[in-house]
């Protein structure tokens, strides 16, 4: 039973209940008693009730006392599945039993002067063990539920072996099927589903990063939940390295979402007053995907750091020349770019030394003077007399053997044993908690962006990060590494201000809300197949808003899957991001042209929209109809996009429900140039030329008829609020 001893902390905001109880009775620590829709101004004779009445009864074969799962489950407490802290200390204190000494609250502190609503932070210690802990609850203004857990050996004489630290939130058991994401190399968040069974779903990264497989988000749901409806919640690590999340559900009937960084075998050995943080679990729940979504994407614009400046126009080099860098050649493009109404150029990899391929040059951060006798100096020049801001891509973590670098400090790479370890990539890691490795690094960025006005680093990070060593010792790096990366980050940002960086990961493999406490922008995937990219852009946005989602415009055949899409598609999938164009346009036709140069204002115009309203995606009953949208703030303004991914079964297609908008006002829905018609104008609805005007309820629950679009073709639909 739960003892007098416990007290409960009501955290609500934004339509949120988090009920955080603390108990000061020996060997038990803070438990969520409920995550859910708000609960309101319950008195606290209600939550003293309610905290009795989830008191876990006595069964057969189970403690004679058994206690609520807590926020760091333990076997002191009887819990039998994956601990929240694994440890020891030379085989001893293995399962500690803390004990609650202090609490510390906080509540709301001004209107907008912090994201977080609420907060409870808790102390605990085990002086047994010799160790101490504080953690802490926190709920943003968002509805956004946040976790985390330091963890401090405070044994004056003995080190402490730290194996993991993963903060559990428990879900009710109504939440019967489990949603996460898989994936491979240009074809990253595809959905899965599955049962709630009985055991471990754990999703675990071995990487380095969180992978091009990973699961982003890890949900459980009422079976069948939509983006629409249905209560769901989902967990999200906000940690760029090597990482578990687990859905876990006990014999006994608990159902957690669990979620920290997988720690490789002795890679934290906590000295004496040494202590370890985990990252923040991120909790979000919602009724539907959209409502889940948008927690994330409030709590991220509401950062501080957020950008805030219109999104820029980015034409990046790769797909356009690859290593072929020529003056000549990156001068007509960028005329091409300017005359387009492009307004950021990314010169891509190719322009450093010895990089004539991706086999070399890796590590040697100087501008190659075969290729570019005068510097990039001539290029920017070109760039910025043309109205446009000039980035480069760099990939500062890896090293090709073939370089300077490697040559000269072998010493500097990471490596598990005394061999070179297996490249991915023809490549290996720079080991940046190596302070000469780091210092060499950080002063070759510096000194490219003290000579050139960079605005805009594309940072890729390629290679896995596997058997990553500290030399001579072998001993396991991932962990310092990462805080490197955020370490090096933080450092040029600080230098030099305005600048902007991109997380790149062979496209979409670090995308996390550990990265984008630095990075401004992430590249969606490395492909930009249009087809594949609604649905890479559909399941990256249920964390990252538009505003941060690289999404450009690719040529007629994509460079990853050889298909062949329409211009409308293409350009219509990629005004769904941060808009940017991967093209050679000097090979684009002036009719191509002008069409670039139409999208690329449409999206001028709708970029305050789409990069800060809410964003919604439909049930649609026809799997091969994908709708989706933007809705302003205040509910006056919204853009939808109406997408054939595929052949429907029957035909034409029914009505489409344009979700989100205010039920209690009227809309004038229009199709929207450069994508309102596709196709034979004959199968247009009667309403399509001249629009319609419909309350949002209707909108939303009855819908309209659109064009009976062919596969792979795609309208857009502008509602203003009359």
């Amino acid at each position: 039973m739960t003892g007098m001893s416990a007290t409960p902390y009501h955290l609500h905001a934004a339509g949120v209940s988090v009920l955080v109880v603390v108990d000061r009775d020996p060997g038990r620590l803070p438990w969520i008693a409920y995550w859910g829709a708000d609960l309101g101004e319950s008195t606290d004779a209600d939550l003293a009730h309610l905290i009795e009445a989830s008191s876990p009864p006595v069964v057969s074969g189970g403690p004679d006392v058994p206690l609520p799962v807590s926020l760091l489950p333990s076997e002191a407490e009887g819990w039998t599945g994956r601990p929240g802290l694994a440890g020891s200390r030379h085989g001893r204190d293995f399962s500690p039993a803390f004990t609650v000494t202090d609490v510390r609250t906080s509540g709301p502190a001004g209107a907008d002067s912090t994201p977080i609503a609420a907060s409870v932070s808790v102390t605990a210690a085990d002086p047994v063990a010799r160790l101490e802990l504080i953690v802490t609850t926190q709920l943003t203004r968002s509805g956004l539920l946040r976790a985390r857990a330091w963890l401090t050996n405070t044994d004056p004489e003995s080190s402490y072996r730290l194996d993991g630290l993963a903060v559990a939130l428990p879900v009710p058991d109504t939440a019967d099927e489990v949603f996460d994401l898989a994936g491979h190399h240009a074809r990253e968040r595809v959905p899965q589903r599955r049962p709630f069974a009985v055991g471990a779903h754990t999703r675990e990264s071995r990487q380095g990063r969180p992978g091009l497989d990973g699961p982003l988000v890890l949900a459980a749901g009422v079976p069948g939940f939509g983006f629409e409806r249905g209560p769901v919640w989902g967990i999200h690590l906000g940690w760029s390295g090597n990482q578990a999340i687990t859905a876990e559900r006990t014999g006994s009937g608990e159902r957690v979402l669990s979620g920290g960084e997988l720690l490789l075998p002795g890679e934290l050995i906590l000295e004496p007053g040494g202590s370890y943080t985990s990252p923040w679990l991120y909790g979000a729940y919602g009724n539907g995907l959209n409502q889940l979504s948008s927690r994330f994407h409030r709590f991220l614009r509401g950062r501080p750091q957020h950008p805030t400046s219109p999104r820029p126009v980015t034409l990046n080099t790769w797909e356009a020349v690859y290593f072929d860098h020529r003056l000549d050649r990156l001068t007509a493009l960028a005329e091409q770019a300017a005359r387009v109404g492009v307004e950021r150029f990314v010169l891509d990899d190719g322009w450093f030394h010895g990089r004539r391929n991706d086999r070399a040059g890796l590590g040697d951060w100087q501008v190659d003077r075969e290729v570019w006798p005068d510097g990039l100096h001539p290029l920017v020049d070109v760039v910025q007399g043309l109205g446009m801001q000039f980035g480069l891509w760099v990939e500062p973590e890896m090293v090709n053997l073939d370089s300077d670098l490697a040559r000269a400090h072998p010493d500097w790479l990471l490596r598990a044993g005394d061999r070179p370890g297996r490249e991915y990539r023809h490549q290996h890691v720079l080991d940046l908690a190596n302070d000469d490795a780091y210092a060499y690094l950080a002063g070759c960025l510096h000194a490219l962006l003290d000579e050139y006005p960079i605005g805009y680093l594309k940072w890729d990070h390629n290679r896995l990060v596997t058997e990553a060593g500290h030399q001579p010792g072998g001993e396991p790096g991932v962990h310092s590494q990462t805080l490197a990366v955020y370490r090096l980050m933080d450092e040029l940002k600080a230098r030099h201000p305005g600048l902007e960086i991109e997380s790149c990961a062979s496209g979409g493999g670090r995308i996390d809300l550990g990265i984008l406490a630095w990075a401004d922008r992430v590249w969606t995937s490395d492909c930009i197949d249009a087809l594949d990219r609604q649905q890479i852009q559909r399941y990256t946005q249920l964390v990252v808003p538009p505003e941060l989602m690289g999404a450009h415009i690719g040529g007629p055949v994509s460079h990853t899957t050889g298909r062949t899409h329409r211009l409308d598609l293409r350009a219509g999938t990629a005004l769904w991001g941060h808009l940017g164009i991967e093209w050679d346009l000097t090979t684009a036709s002036d009719e191509e042209l002008e069409q670039v140069a139409a999208w690329v204002r449409l999206y001028r115009e709708l970029r305050g929209l789409l990069h800060t309203g809410t964003v919604l995606v439909g049930d649609h009953p026809d799997p091969a109809v994908w709708v989706s949208g933007v809705v302003a703030g205040d509910g006056a303004d919204a853009v939808f996009q109406v997408v054939t991914v595929g052949r429907s079964l029957t035909w034409p297609p029914g009505r489409v429900r344009l979700p989100g908008l205010d039920p209690d006002r009227r809309y004038h829905v229009v199709p929207l140039e450069p994508a309102a018609h596709a196709g034979d104008p004959a199968r247009e609805p009667d309403w399509w030329s001249a629009g319609i005007q419909l309350t949002g309820r209707l909108l939303g629950e009855v819908g309209v008829r659109v064009p009976a679009l062919q596969p792979e073709r795609l309208v857009l639909l502008r509602c203003r609020a009359l």
